[in-house]
This record gives structure tokens, C-alpha cells and sequence, in this order.
């Protein structure tokens, strides 16, 4: 296959899940030959929440203070500027990970500036407001190849789209994510008052979709048998607003008796650099991620790969790539059930039996592979596509 240059959008330079797809992905592409640029809307100026092996644009973004949907329509003109002439358009492939990539990909479709693009759907929100609801289709509807993460959402498409989708998956980078404690373990430790635990470590903030409720409820169960338990709630940075169920959470912890801070039952890290995440994992006896919604679950993978169990919802995509043996799986809407699985966890037999699990499937999960699997959805692209035509 010819060397190909790749476009990949994605919404943000923040920790989030496709983010890390994104950056993971170009690097597993660029070492299999081909020129792959992550494109991000960046209006901070600070780029990347990461260091990446892989060209990487920081698109230059308007502020915009606004709600969700002004702030959506801001981040598609901020990429339409970006890729508004032939010179900027100069790629084989263009990917878009999400809504605002895949609207502004379409318009420049219809411009007749670039032949078509890729769109991967990491998972679908359910917006309230009709246009985003429009421009999330929109994006889906518009792109010549389709290629999803998990058969839940593959099977999504096909239902309510009538389009079929590639599986790609996931994959996990075992020279970050590891089972080996370095200096940032004890700095970690110390900075966030970890105490003896055990500690229940949730990625993803106060999100309605990461259950966060639900896993409260269940920590305050699990406290009640173990006094000196702590809960880590872990990153939070989104384009989306979830301040009213910040909200309902903050509710929730202090009707619970449960305070919040530095050494506290339940300590709030909001975004966490790259850098301390393994160190973070390892701290943790347990990742509980009894999600709602989720597109896969890449810090499952990341968790296991650190040698942390990992308590999941029991429906796709967890049952999907995970063997019943591999992790914790329960019921999202049973709190006893989750409060449960959390003290299972600590149970040194079947700890050890989650950790080698988790170990062997991490192990399994390689973003070469993930990065073959696109290459094979790319050659099917460049056969299909006519050359591009400039305006």
C-alpha cells in the first residue's frame, strides 16, 4: 500500500477517550509508514494534553462563552478556516472522530474541496437540542466510510442509519501503561493524601453517561464496611455541560456524609496530566467504571495494563471485548450489586485472578493492530475515491 498522508479531527486537545484514540492511532500509523496529523481545535494556545510520536495540528479557535450549541457551531467555523484553502486540503485521507470534524468535513465535501472523508462514531449522544441532534447525524450521514470502535454502535448504525460499519477497536500502549511503579507513584500518593485505602478510582469526572451517581451510592456502601475507603474521581474535561449533574452529585456525596477534597472520603482530581495516569491506575485497588453509555472504555484497558481490576457495566461494549473472567461485571442500576463488586475486589484470591486477566487482555489490545485495521478501511477509501478537486 502507497504511504498515505491522513487528516485526523478530533474536538479537542483535552483528556478525553477519542482524544487519546486519536494521538494513539496516528502513532501506530506513522510507524507503518504513513504521514498521520491529529487536528485539534485548540482555543487555549497550549496544544496537546500530551507529547505525541505523530505530526499534530493545534487549529487556532475562537473563545466562545456561549451554550453547548455556540459552542459546537464556533469549533465547525474554527476548522472551516483551518481547511479553507487547497494547500490545507493537501491529504489523501480526512478522518473525523466526532460531530464537529465530521460537519466541518461534510461542508468542505459540498465545496468540493476534498472527495469525501472517513468518520469513525466512538458512540452517539442524545442531544435535546434539535441542532445538535442534526449536526451529530449529519456527520454520520456524510461520510463515505464508517467505522466504529465496538459492534454496539456498529450495530446502531445499521439499525437506525441503514450504513455498515467497520470495527476498529482499541488498543492500549504498554510502554506508558504498565504493571511497574516508578517515581511518580509515591508523588502521586502524596499529592492527592491517598491514604492506606482501599481506593476506588472513577475516570471521567461528574458525567450523567460514566454513572457517576450510581458509583456514590455504591461507594457509600463500600465505606460503611471500610471506613478508611476512598473514592478518586478522576478527570472531567468536556465540550459538553454537565453542571447540573455535578450538581446532583455534590447533592449526593453530602447527603452521604461524604466530604470532598485532598485526603478526604471522595478527592476531585479534575483533569490529570498524562504523565501521572499509570501512577494514578496503580494507586488505585479498583477502576469502577459502571457506565450508562460508553463507546469502549479505554481506561479499562489502561487500568489492566497498570494491573488494576476493573468493574464494569454488564452490557456492550464491556461484554464485547472482555471475557466474563476478566473483570468485575454488574448491573449499572444496582447500587448493592456495585458496592458488592467493589468489596470482591479486594478480596486478595480474586484480585490476583482480575490482575492476571487484565494483564493477558491488555496485553492482547495493540494499537498496531487497531492501525492495520484503518489502513485496510483506508485502501478501500483511496480505491473508491475520484482525485480531489480544487476550487
Amino acid at each position: 500500500m502507497k504511504r498515505l498522508r491522513i487528516a485526523i479531527l478530533t474536538h479537542s486537545t483535552n483528556p478525553r477517550g477519542g482524544v487519546a484514540h486519536c494521538l494513539a492511532l496516528a502513532e501506530a500509523l506513522c510507524v507503518l509508514g504513513h504521514e498521520a496529523v491529529v487536528h485539534a481545535p485548540d482555543p487555549s494556545g497550549r496544544g496537546f494534553f500530551r507529547e505525541a510520536a505523530c505530526p499534530t495540528v493545534a487549529v487556532a479557535a475562537q473563545p466562545v462563552a456561549g451554550p453547548t450549541v455556540e459552542l459546537v457551531r464556533t469549533r465547525i467555523q474554527d476548522y472551516l478556516r483551518h481547511f479553507g484553502s487547497p494547500a490545507a486540503c493537501d491529504f489523501d485521507i480526512f478522518h473525523a472522530h466526532d460531530g464537529i470534524g465530521g460537519n466541518a468535513l461534510a461542508t468542505l465535501k459540498h465545496r468540493r474541496l476534498i472527495p469525501g472523508f472517513v468518520r469513525t462514531v466512538h458512540h452517539v449522544d442524545h442531544f435535546a437540542d434539535p441542532v445538535l441532534a442534526d449536526w451529530q447525524e449529519r456527520s454520520i450521514r456524510e461520510a463515505g466510510r464508517l467505522l466504529c470502535v465496538s459492534r454496539l454502535w456498529a450495530d446502531w448504525i445499521r439499525d437506525e442509519i441503514g450504513a455498515e460499519a467497520d470495527i476498529v477497536g482499541n488498543g492500549v500502549d504498554p510502554s506508558v501503561y504498565r504493571d511497574v511503579q516508578t517515581g511518580a507513584d509515591a508523588a502521586v500518593r502524596d499529592r492527592w493524601q491517598l491514604g492506606p485505602g482501599p481506593i476506588i478510582l472513577s475516570v471521567g469526572g461528574f458525567e450523567a453517561r460514566k454513572n457517576t451517581l450510581g458509583i456514590i451510592e455504591a461507594f457509600g456502601r463500600l465505606r460503611a464496611r471500610r471506613p478508611q475507603a476512598q473514592l478518586v474521581v478522576a478527570g472531567g474535561a468536556s465540550l459538553l455541560d454537565h453542571a447540573a449533574y455535578r450538581d446532583r452529585c455534590r447533592a449526593a456525596l453530602a447527603a452521604a456524609g461524604l466530604t470532598v477534597g485532598r485526603g478526604e472520603a471522595v478527592i476531585e482530581t479534575g483533569p490529570v496530566p498524562q504523565a501521572d495516569m499509570p501512577a494514578l491506575y496503580r494507586a488505585a485497588d479498583l477502576l469502577a467504571f459502571p457506565s450508562w453509555t460508553e463507546g469502549f472504555g479505554l481506561c479499562v484497558l489502561e487500568a489492566m495494563a497498570c494491573g488494576t481490576p476493573a468493574l464494569v457495566s454488564r452490557r456492550p461494549p464491556f461484554t464485547e471485548y472482555l471475557a466474563p473472567t476478566d473483570a468485575l461485571f454488574a448491573d449499572p442500576a444496582d447500587a448493592d450489586a456495585l458496592a458488592d463488586a467493589m468489596a470482591a475486589a479486594l478480596v486478595p484470591q480474586t484480585r490476583a485472578r482480575l490482575r492476571a486477566a487484565g494483564l493477558a487482555r491488555a496485553a492482547a489490545q495493540t494499537w498496531r493492530a487497531c492501525a492495520e485495521r484503518h489502513r485496510q478501511a483506508y485502501a478501500a477509501c483511496t480505491r473508491l475515491q475520484p482525485e480531489p478537486i480544487h476550487a
